[in-house]
C-alpha cells in the first residue's frame, strides 16, 4: 500500500544505475511502492521530485504549468557543470526546451515530416537499408557479428540522414560525439566540446543548405522560411542538433535491446515469427519494456501545483521516471513480464503531452521493419556471449548496449 511521503527527503540518491538489464532498480520500485512522487536527492547533490507513477506522470507531462525549458532556475539537470550550463543557456534553445507558444511554433512545421502517411511512404526505403545491412551480415564469414555496429546504429543513422539530407558519410563524426554527450560518466569538458564540434558542424551544413536547398527536411524548412521572410540560422541549426542526435541514438539502442528481449524471451519471439501482425503490439512493449530514455522527461514548476498527494513548488524540479511509470501494477498487470500481446500504446516511452516524440511513428516503423526482416532472414539468429556478459550503457541518460555479439 503506498504511503504519502509529503515534502521529506528520501534517503535515495537518483538517478540509480540499472543492474539488470531487465528490471528497474530496486530503489525505483521501492519508492513507486512507497508514493507515486517523492522528494529526493540527486547525484549533482540538487533536490528535486521523482515521479514514479503512471497517472501522476501523465498529468504533470500534459500541465502546462510544468516547464520544460531547461535555462530556468530549478531544472533538473545531471552531471553539468556551471561553465557548461552557461553556454547551454547562452545558445538557441532546442524545441524540447521551448514552452508554450515558442515550442509550438517551432514544431508545427516539421510535424507533416513524421506523419503515418509521409512514413508509408518511406517505409519501403527503409526496407531496402535493413536488407542491405543484414546482406552485408550474412555475406560476411567472420562470426560472432556485432549487432550493434552491422545492423543498430547503422540503420537509423542512414534513415535520419537522408531524411534530413546530412551526408550518411559523416556518420562516424556525429556517433561519437553524440556518444560522448550522453555518458554520464563524460567529464563536463569532454561533454562541452562534443556538444560544440557538433553544433559547429551543424552550423556549416546549414549554412551550405541555405545557399543549395535540397528536397529533404532541412531543404523545405529553408525554403518554408524564406517564402515567410522568417530564416532562422540559429533556429535551424538548434534542430538539426535535436533530430539528428534523437533520430538515430534512441533508435539505435531500441534495436539492439529488443534483440535482446526476444532472444532472451524465446516465446515471445515465437509468437512474432509466427505472424508478423503482431510486431506492432510487440513493438509498443519492448518500449515500455526497457524504456530507455528514464529520466529526459524532465520539468521545473512554474507555480505551486499539487498532485499526488505532493505540494510542488514553483521554481522546484520534477523528473517523471518512464522507467518506473511503465513498471507501475496500478496499470500494467504483471508489468515485470514482457508480454508482446499486451498492447499497451499508453505508455510513457515516447513521454506524453505537449512534447511527446515529435519521430515516434519513425521510430516505430524502423522497429517494426528490423524485427520481422531480421528473425526472417536469419531464423536461427542467437547470443554469442550470456546475456550477463553484455556490456550495457549503465552510465548514459539514453540505455542501451555497448556491443551485441550474435550469431547464428
Amino acid at each position: 500500500m503506498r504511503k504519502s511521503v509529503a515534502g521529506e527527503l528520501v534517503g535515495v540518491e537518483l538517478p540509480v544505475e540499472r543492474g539488470c538489464p531487465f528490471a528497474p532498480p530496486a530503489e525505483y520500485e521501492r519508492l513507486r511502492e512507497q508514493a507515486p512522487i517523492s522528494k529526493v536527492r540527486l547525484v549533482s547533490g540538487a533536490e528535486a521530485w521523482w515521479v514514479s507513477g503512471h497517472e501522476e506522470g501523465r498529468a504533470i507531462l500534459a500541465d502546462r504549468r510544468f516547464s520544460s525549458d531547461r535555462r530556468k532556475d530549478g531544472f533538473p539537470i545531471f552531471n553539468v557543470d556551471a561553465a557548461t550550463l552557461q553556454q547551454l543557456r547562452s545558445q538557441a534553445p532546442l524545441m524540447i526546451g521551448m514552452d508554450g507558444a515558442e515550442h509550438s511554433a517551432a514544431r508545427r512545421p516539421v510535424i507533416g515530416e513524421f506523419t503515418v502517411k509521409r512514413l508509408a511512404a518511406l517505409r519501403p526505403r527503409i526496407q531496402d537499408i535493413v536488407d542491405r545491412f543484414i546482406d552485408d551480415m550474412l555475406a560476411t564469414d567472420q562470426r560472432p557479428v556485432d549487432l550493434v555496429q552491422a545492423l543498430s546504429l547503422p540503420v537509423p543513422s542512414l534513415v535520419i540522414c537522408e531524411l534530413l539530407g546530412v551526408p550518411y558519410t559523416d556518420h562516424d563524426f556525429f556517433q561519437s560525439r553524440t556518444a560522448v554527450a550522453v555518458r554520464r560518466t563524460s567529464s563536463p569538458q569532454e561533454r562541452q566540446r562534443a556538444f560544440a564540434e557538433l553544433r559547429a558542424y551543424l552550423d556549416d551544413l546549414i549554412t551550405r543548405k541555405e545557399s543549395e536547398p535540397g528536397d529533404d527536411l532541412f531543404g523545405r524548412q529553408i525554403a518554408r522560411q524564406r517564402q515567410e521572410g522568417t530564416l532562422d540560422h540559429a533556429g535551424l541549426v538548434s534542430m538539426a542538433f535535436l533530430l539528428l542526435t534523437a533520430g538515430h541514438e534512441t533508435t539505435a539502442n531500441m534495436i539492439s535491446l529488443g534483440v535482446v528481449g526476444l532472444l532472451n524471451h524465446p516465446e515471445q519471439l515465437a509468437l512474432i515469427k509466427a505472424d508478423p501482425g503482431r510486431t506492432p503490439m510487440a513493438v509498443e512493449e519492448l518500449l515500455r519494456y526497457f524504456s530507455i530514455t528514464d529520466t529526459v522527461t524532465s520539468r521545473v514548476a512554474t507555480e505551486d501545483v499539487r498532485i499526488g498527494g505532493a505540494n510542488i513548488k514553483a521554481g522546484e524540479g520534477v523528473i517523471v521516471s518512464s522507467l518506473s511509470a511503465n513498471r507501475d501494477p496500478a496499470v500494467f498487470r504483471n508489468p515485470a513480464e514482457l508480454d508482446v500481446e499486451r498492447g499497451a500504446r499508453h505508455h510513457l516511452a515516447f513521454g506524453f503531452g505537449p512534447h511527446q516524440c515529435l519521430g515516434q511513428n519513425l521510430a516505430r516503423t524502423e522497429l517494426q521493419i528490423v524485427f520481422d526482416t531480421l528473425f526472417r532472414r536469419i531464423p536461427t539468429l542467437r547470443l554469442a556471449v550470456p546475456v550477463e556478459d553484455l556490456p550495457f550503457k549503465t552510465d548514459a541518460v539514453i540505455y542501451g548496449a555497448d556491443e551485441l555479439p550474435v550469431t547464428w
